[in-house]
């Protein structure tokens, strides 16, 4: 291994005392291959477990917490105890591989497809409308409290599953996102209005979730919280908003912080300074009170250096890895230079993927390099 990569496969110990063998991790990605039932497949098995080889953290698709939070055609469950045999099977084909198995937990909110939640009914923060049209209506104080309790009972099913932690995702305009958000919040009881209120909700999820680590977990068990910086519109979520979240976090006992961007050198909008980036913004704002993870286009070994040198300690690699499986190992090998960067068409076999994510990815031209 070259000696200017040495820093990507340092190992790093989480607060929880959780030790990991090197800095990367696979980033969640929607992979739409479980089940209609929402048990995991044949297919997302395979599609894991290459990419679990040489990686610190696999963090999975997101998993939905409750029938009425599924936002993806192919989304894997992990509401109900029916599907404990195939997330068990889900975390030991990763651990297999020598990586932390940690699950997404999630509810999509107004972001779920009709066709894809009970009754077509699409929940949010506050009702919702696109074009004048109403698409989400707002969730009454019983079925927050119910949503609330799910997440912790999706912690308790994750842990009894055997994966070692799991991942809050209050990223991407989801329904935690949507409750902090002034965009999607409009309420007047608790949950909304100040930014305190806005906050309650995510505090009560992962309030939920620290109890049923607590109750059920006999051994250290990873915590870690999703979020997204800003919001492009006004009223939104801006830079002040990110700020304000990630000191309330930082001392909340999390094992990490998990920020979701699609570049990880872009620069914030608004109420930061633009001289810098959102990840060396929020960084020096968490002031190392809690690890912090990084995603977004680290496709080649100089990139994710860069990102190290920013002073990022964990780095996460999204659809890199579904062109390059062993994107870790090459460069630990000193093979940096047969990484592959684009999908080939005619071998689409050795890539392992899913066969609903290599149609999806034809279909999105520009979504991750193709080579026609």
């Amino acid at each position: 291994m070259s000696t200017a990569y040495e820093s990507l496969f340092e190992p790093y110990t989480l607060p929880n005392g959780v030790e990991l063998k090197n800095r990367l991790a696979l980033a969640p990605m929607t992979h739409y291959s479980s089940n209609d039932d929402g048990t995991i497949s044949d297919e997302e098995l395979v599609y894991i477990k290459e990419r679990s080889k040489d990686l610190s953290i696999v963090i999975t698709a997101c998993a939905n917490v409750i029938p009425n939070g599924k936002a993806f055609v192919g989304q894997p469950g992990i509401f109900s105890d029916d599907l404990l045999p195939g997330l068990t099977k889900w975390a030991k084909t990763i651990q297999a591989e020598g990586a932390k198995a940690i699950v997404q937990i999630h509810h999509g909110g107004r972001q779920c497809p009709p066709e894809l939640v009970p009754n077509g009914d699409v929940l949010c923060a506050s009702d919702f409308y696109e074009n004048g049209t109403k698409i989400a209506r707002e969730l009454t104080s019983i079925e927050i409290d119910e949503i609330i309790t799910a997440f912790g009972e999706a912690t308790r099913r994750a842990i009894e599953a055997g994966f070692d932690g799991i991942e809050i995702h209050g990223a991407n305009t989801y329904l935690i996102q949507q409750f902090y958000s002034p965009f999607t919040n409009s309420r007047t009881d608790k949950w909304g209005g100040s930014r305190e209120n806005r906050m309650r909700f995510p505090l009560a999820v992962l309030k939920a979730c620290q109890e049923a680590i607590k109750k059920y977990a006999n051994r250290p068990f990873i915590l870690g919280y999703r979020f997204s910086p800003e919001e492009p519109s006004t009223p939104g979520l801006t830079m002040a908003d990110t700020f304000y979240l990630v000191d309330v976090l930082a001392e909340c006992g999390l094992d990490y912080l998990h920020v979701s961007l699609g570049d990880v050198q872009s620069y914030p909008h608004r109420d930061a300074d633009t001289t810098k980036t959102r990840i060396e913004l929020i960084n020096e704002h968490i002031n190392g009170r809690v690890p912090f993870m990084v995603v977004g286009q680290i496709n080649t070994p100089d990139q994710a250096i860069k990102v190290r040198e920013q002073g990022m300690p964990l780095l996460a690699l999204g659809r890199e890895l579904l062109i390059e499986p062993r994107w870790a190992d090459k460069v630990q090998n000193g093979q940096s230079d047969s990484i592959e960067y684009a999908l080939k068409v005619a071998e689409k076999d050795k890539y392992l993927l899913p066969n609903n994510l290599w149609n999806i990815i034809m279909k999105r031209e520009g979504w991750v390099p193709v080579e026609k």
